[in-house]
This record gives C-alpha cells, structure tokens and sequence, in this order.
C-alpha cells in the first residue's frame, strides 16, 4: 500500500532534535516514529534509542500506552553500563508511576515495588556514573519523595480469597 521513505544520514541530527522537540511537546508517538526513521539508517544510533526509550516510556500512564516489553527491547540495545542501568531505572520509575495513578485495588503496592527496583538501578548507575553526572541521584531522591509523599509500603498480608470447597 505505503512505504516509509527512508531518511539521509545527513538529517540525522536535525531529526534527533525534532524528536526531543515532540517528546516536550507531550507528542511522544511523533517522537517514536522520528527515532525508528533514524534508527533505520543508523541500527546502533545510541541517542536515538534513549529518546525512543523515553518516547515509549512517556506514553506508560497514557490510554493509548505501550507495553515495557517494547522499553525493555530497546534498552537492549544500549551499550553503556550507566546507561543501561540509569534507564532501566526511568523503566521502573515511569511504571510505578502509572500504576501509582491507576487508583486500583493493589496498585500501591505494585508501585511500591516497582520503584524499589527503580532505586536498585539508579543505585548501581550512581555507582557506575561518569564524573560529575548525579542524575542517578536526582532521580533517586525523586522516587524516595514518591514513595514518602505517597506513604507507599510493601505488601504485607495475603488479601486472596480463599479457593471455593
């Protein structure tokens, strides 16, 4: 029917930016779709694989929203081990997030848990981090005020009903 028409090496950056440009304009599906032309005529763009991996993450608490399988392929795809570990973070972060805003029986506790697997990554990416670079630590202390605002606490009692006789 259609065939995507294939980007110039040479617009690469001006398309990078247009990305980040729609990913603050609350436009992340423009953002997905700039990263993925970008993607196509350089596979290993590593900037283009974070913005797609924010992109897709931005749209986690959303009604049209993607599934943390396609954040986790992507994150695949990174190569440095900060990186790998400060996004894997933002992953957990941005699902308890959404959780945290669905307002549904167990909810809480599920955000509760995702955002301490949050910390154990911006834990290891702080270890990992280049010199000067604390965003490990800003997102860190962001969750820690979640949970604390949020009061979120583990769960800690079985609430299933029992199997009928």
């Amino acid at each position: 029917m259609f065939d995507l028409k294939p980007i110039h090496k040479d617009a690469i950056p001006a398309a990078l930016e247009k990305a980040m440009r729609y990913r603050l304009l609350n436009e992340p599906a423009e953002a997905e779709s700039i990263c993925l032309d970008v993607l196509n005529a350089e596979p290993d763009n590593q900037l283009a694989l974070t913005t797609l991996l924010l992109a897709l993450t931005d749209r986690f608490g959303a009604t049209y929203a993607v599934g943390s399988a396609q954040a986790q392929e992507v994150l695949s795809r990174i190569r440095d081990p900060y990186e790998q570990a400060y996004y894997s973070g933002i992953i957990r972060e941005r699902l308890a997030k959404a959780r945290l805003a669905q307002h549904i029986p167990g909810a809480r506790f599920h955000a509760y848990d995702l955002f301490l697997e949050a910390l154990a990554f911006y834990q290891k990416a702080d270890d990992l981090r280049p010199p000067g670079n604390d965003d490990a630590r800003l997102r860190w202390n962001t969750c820690v005020r979640l949970i604390q605002r949020n009061q979120l606490t583990a769960h800690t009692e079985d609430t299933r009903e029992p199997p009928f006789d």
